[in-house]
């Protein structure tokens, strides 16, 4: 079972942001920031943030094979382009 995430609000961070930092780089356990109790940002790894980024690389590189190989008329490569641009935004 995933343990749940570390939740912690701006001030909390602010109080101890090296310990919140320490934990993300040596435990790989993101902390999730929050701002009047809604979630707002979260504290990761570098190797955790690289990791999605390379995902969203893979995941856009995906989409537009797909959408190549599907060449239904009428459809520019200008769209396509632009929409998949706009879904790693």
């Amino acid at each position: 079972m995933t343990q749940p995430l570390p939740i912690e609000s701006i001030r909390d961070v602010r109080a101890h942001l090296a310990e919140v930092v320490e934990r993300a780089d040596r435990d790989d356990v993101p902390t999730v920031i929050t701002r009047r109790g809604k979630e707002v940002a979260a504290v990761v790894s570098i190797e955790v943030l690289r990791k999605y980024q390379e995902w969203e690389e893979h995941e856009i590189n995906r989409i537009i094979d797909e959408r190549m190989a599907n060449s239904a008329p009428g459809i520019p490569i200008e769209d396509i382009m632009r929409e998949t641009l706009a879904r790693s935004e």
